[in-house]
């Protein structure tokens, strides 16, 4: 016979009443009220939001299963949350709907080193001081799991990949999975989606996620702190490791002849890799053949844009999950005229409800209209060659004629393979368009350009800074 919700939530208090203190309970138990339960979906309105940061933060667990063992194991979690200092025209409290995060325990455990140690203990990269156990964040964000991250034609096979890997990590002919394609698709997302899922049917096992320029970061200190080994040690007894935006190692030969260790000793060990580039393998620049062709071993899957249906479902997924009510006609109107990204989708959805909610406006179509142009203009300008130029000659206090030039005086050719090292990374120009249209180079030209910058960002502070300035002013 099915259970009422009061029956349900009625039951779930006599267990909790017996595992918690009773100045606890009574204080954020009591004031608890159930209001439905449809598909296996427990509503419970609590007071306010902070009540409802303070369960999910301190009680879920409890809540979690004794939901469970009343209506099954695919139960499931909903707050109504009355908020504060808030009423409707006829004087009821304003409710928002909440799911319950079902937030699970992310953190790895500490690792006893597996081989004798010196009087000089690992170093932890993201720790630094050395010790005998070693722990490992997991770098994990809760919120990238597979239940936020929404399935379309544009990232099914890469989705179903994905949940493959997390369920049986190191154990499926997806090793290492490479995922691929252009900026805000859901790339670290789903990377870390499958993390997630590790930790949840494998607690005890290490999970990893690092961004390449993080990586990058680290083994330069190692080298300079002269702990190299360390640096290695320390990656190679990871069980599962998420390597974001790999494309930045191109150019960085140490880097890779680095990681390229870490690599082989994972993979041989039956360790999961999972990696994410701006492009397929193929496409990659700068990158070592040896490396390139272990990225082939595994799964290649790409990420593409997303249709108008996957676009609505994944504003709608959103708006529930933060809690933002909006009529169907607007959501409608942002998934049909955003359509460059999940990023940028997103940001629309935030914007709009903060304007709304800040300067107390009713949101129209007419205000979403407003927001999105915006929006869009501000997102979708692309950079050019002749605008890039312009910026970086202004900085050197060059005049443009003379990069375009045959100089070779050393300020000269700077600001020419900078200029060129820009266009590459921030344009879709081909590198036989960007030599041809800064000083008539060829294509071979712009790649040694991009090592010789590449490298001096690692090996030159001074240089870096330039790089980052000029870069603030490309992006402006």
């Amino acid at each position: 016979m099915n259970k009422s919700h009061t029956e349900v939530w009625k039951n779930c208090l006599k267990i909790i009443r017996d595992i918690i203190p009773s100045v606890s309970y009574k204080t954020w138990f009591e004031p608890i009220v159930p209001l439905k339960l449809e598909n296996n979906v427990l509503t419970i309105q609590v007071p306010s939001p902070f009540f409802y940061e303070y369960l999910e933060e301190q009680y879920i667990d409890i809540l979690r299963k004794t939901i469970r063992r009343e209506i099954g194991a695919d139960a499931k979690l909903e707050y109504n949350v009355i908020m504060e200092n808030a009423s409707y025209a006829d004087g009821k409290p304003y409710t928002v709907k909440y799911p319950s995060r079902n937030k699970t325990d992310l953190n790895n455990k500490p690792v006893q080193v597996p081989f004798e140690l010196t009087q000089h203990s690992i170093k932890n990269p993201f720790v630094i001081p050395g010790i005998k156990k070693i722990h490992f964040d997991p770098k994990l964000n809760p919120d990238y799991n597979f239940n936020n991250f929404v399935e379309g034609e544009c990232n099914r096979l890469a989705r179903s990949a994905g949940l493959a890997v997390g369920t049986n990590p190191g154990g499926t002919a997806f090793n290492p999975m490479m995922i691929y394609g252009d900026s805000g698709l859901g790339k670290t997302h789903l990377a870390q989606a499958i993390g997630i899922l590790v930790k949840e049917r494998y607690p005890e096992k290490i999970v990893l996620y690092v961004n390449a320029n993080k990586f990058q970061t680290q083994f330069t200190e190692s080298i300079r702190n002269n702990n190299r080994n360390d640096f290695l040690h320390f990656y190679q007894m990871v069980d599962v490791l998420i390597l974001d935006d790999v494309h930045e190692f191109g150019g960085k030969e140490k880097t890779q002849d680095a990681f390229f260790h870490i690599f082989n000793h994972l993979h041989q060990s039956g360790k999961q890799l999972i990696l994410t580039c701006d492009k397929p393998p193929v496409e990659l620049q700068g990158m070592e053949q040896r490396l390139l062709s272990r990225f082939k071993w595994g799964l290649i899957a790409d990420l593409q844009r997303p249709d108008y249906e996957t676009r609505l479902a994944i504003l709608k997924k959103k708006a529930y999950n933060d809690g933002i009510e909006l009529p169907e006609e607007i959501l409608e109107y942002l998934a049909e005229n955003i359509s460059n990204n999940i990023r940028e989708l997103e940001a629309a959805l935030i914007s709009l409800y903060a304007q709304s909610t800040l300067n107390r406006k009713e949101i129209t179509v007419e205000l979403a209209r407003k927001m999105v142009e915006k929006l869009v203009s501000s997102t979708r300008k692309e950079l050019t060659i002749e605008f890039i130029q312009k910026v970086v000659c202004d900085y050197y206090k060059i005049p443009v004629e003379l990069m375009q030039g045959k100089t070779r005086k050393r300020e000269i050719v700077q600001a020419r393979q900078v200029s060129m090292y820009f266009s590459k990374n921030l344009t879709k120009a081909s590198l036989a368009s960007i030599g041809s249209r800064i000083g008539g180079k060829d294509h071979a030209t712009v790649l040694h350009a991009c090592k010789t910058v590449n490298n001096l960002i690692d090996t030159d502070k001074h240089f870096r800074n330039q790089i980052f300035e000029i870069e603030k002013k490309l992006k402006v």
